[in-house]
């Protein structure tokens, strides 16, 4: 390869995210010759490691997610790009083996795959060593803070070594193909854009369902819960994709002066016994097997903190007043399924006697798989009499693109911030005003003093859940 004249480093470079995501996605890129040539990689963590130790490590993890995609000699071509280099977070003089590594790269982008609590000593640390200068980026993963406060606290603490600019907080729900669908859905067609509105639709449901319990984060998501972990990043980052107004081009700010007005405009939830619900699992049968409840989770104790929480928003603007949206997420759930449900309203009067009309149902479905679906009343094929039964016009990615691979949303974000582009990234005002938002429910639930209802594992949540649709006539579509 050609001398490296920049470089991506990788804090956290042996952990969870890390090998899961972050390197199985750049081996995917470099796979598809979308990385630069002259780009050099380097992880950090705590304990030494050869270069040569890591890089197996390395080719592993992209092994092991890849699959049938990853070669031997593909995964040679970027092999060759890969060093590891030892850093404490809170050792200002370890930072002296990061420098000796890059050697005089100036472009670099930083990726603080850690603990929020380590970003201000990294960042405070890159720049007494002389390695953030004004090209270099600095990429940060949820959650920013757990509320309002903390969140600025770390925004301020970014903003001492990194201009605004420069700085891309990370969702990786905006890398996901459907969700950049949803964006051409809207404003590529002139199909939907009339009708979305206030006047054709009657509900918007956004839901991120998972099966699995906490798992081995029992620690991390007890400090979190699912407010903080699910709703304040994705699920609102979902909200403002559905409902911002058409921004004038793609360009970054454009994109997220339109989104932070959806928030803004978002009403402050003031009674939340009946706008929202909190739950947590308790023991029953989920994936084919019985399961143990949260409290009884390894490593867990008996804990007010929710998982699983359903919400009734609304916006008060001209295009969305009237209309809500209910959020929901949990884990210990029926089913995996992320989707975003438009509900247009009925039509006025049905000419077709002796008929059930359903109105019509745009469903965008993020995963398992990801496809579009938009339900019409449709003729059966009957001579004698006018049948009519829903029927339903699906795109299905997957089955449209067959031989597309498809891609982890990590690559399409790290390939973005490498070359400097921050659409798909949330800006400082963005992130605190969604925290806005949500620390006035988590203040409401202080107030209440209510623990989360238990709802068994493998249920769709509380029952609750089902009143907070059911008194403005809606339901959950299950």
């Amino acid at each position: 390869m050609s001398e490296a004249s920049r470089a991506l480093v990788i804090f956290g470079g042996t952990g969870d995210l890390a090998q899961r995501m972050l390197f199985p996605s750049l081996y995917n890129l470099d796979a598809d010759g979308l990385l630069p040539r002259d780009l050099l990689i380097v992880g950090c963590s705590r304990g030494a490691m050869s270069d040569e130790a890591f890089g197996d490590k390395v080719g592993d993890w992209a092994g092991a997610r890849s699959g049938d995609h990853f070669t031997s000699a593909k995964w040679s071509a970027l092999r060759g790009r890969i060093r590891h280099a030892a850093i404490d977070a809170n050792a200002p003089a370890s930072f002296a083996n990061l420098k000796r590594v890059l050697g005089g790269i100036e472009e670099t982008l930083f990726y603080l795959s850690t603990s929020p609590s380590h970003y201000g000593a990294i960042c405070a640390n890159l720049k007494a060593a002389g390695l953030a200068g004004p090209k270099s980026r600095v990429v940060v993963e949820k959650p920013i803070g757990r509320d309002l406060g903390s969140c600025r606290e770390i925004n301020d603490s970014l903003a001492r070594t990194f201009a605004e600019g420069n700085i891309f907080r990370i969702d990786h729900y905006l890398g996901k193909e459907a969700v950049q669908n949803l964006l051409a859905l809207r404003f590529a067609n002139t199909l939907f854009e009339p009708l979305w509105n206030k006047v054709s639709i009657a509900q918007v449901q956004i839901t991120v369902a998972e099966t699995v319990g906490v798992e081995d984060r029992w620690g991390y998501y007890d400090e979190y819960g699912a407010i903080r972990d699910m709703v304040q990043n994705h699920l609102l980052q979902l909200l403002c994709l559905v409902a911002m107004e058409p921004p004038a081009n793609l360009d970054p700010d454009s994109v997220r002066n339109e989104k932070v007005k959806v928030l803004l405009s978002l009403r402050p939830v003031s009674d939340v016994a009946k706008k929202t619900v909190r739950g947590q699992y308790s023991a029953g049968y989920a994936e084919g097997h019985t399961v143990a409840g949260y409290a009884t989770e390894p490593g867990g104790h008996a804990s007010d903190t929710e998982t699983f929480v359903a919400i009734q928003a609304n916006i008060d603007n001209w295009r969305w007043a009237g209309v809500p949206f209910y959020l929901r997420t949990g884990k210990r759930l029926p089913i995996r399924r992320s989707e975003i449900v438009i509900q247009f309203r009925e039509v006025p009067h049905s000419v077709f006697a002796g008929n059930q009309l359903l109105a019509n149902r745009l469903t965008i479905t993020l995963q398992p798989e990801e496809e579009i679906a938009l339900t019409l009343m449709n003729k059966t094929p009957d001579l004698e009499q006018m049948t009519l039964r829903p029927l339903g016009l699906n795109l299905s990615l997957s089955d449209t693109f067959k031989k597309a691979r498809r891609r982890i949303a990590y690559e399409r974000l790290l390939l973005e911030a490498l070359h400097g582009k921050s659409t798909l990234f949330v800006r400082r005002d963005e992130a605190e005003a969604a925290w806005r938002w949500i620390d006035a429910i988590v203040s409401g639930w202080k107030k209440q003093g209510a623990p989360p209802a238990a709802y068994a594992a493998g249920s769709w949540g509380p029952s609750a859940a089902i009143a907070l649709t059911e008194r403005n006539g809606h339901s959950w579509n299950e």
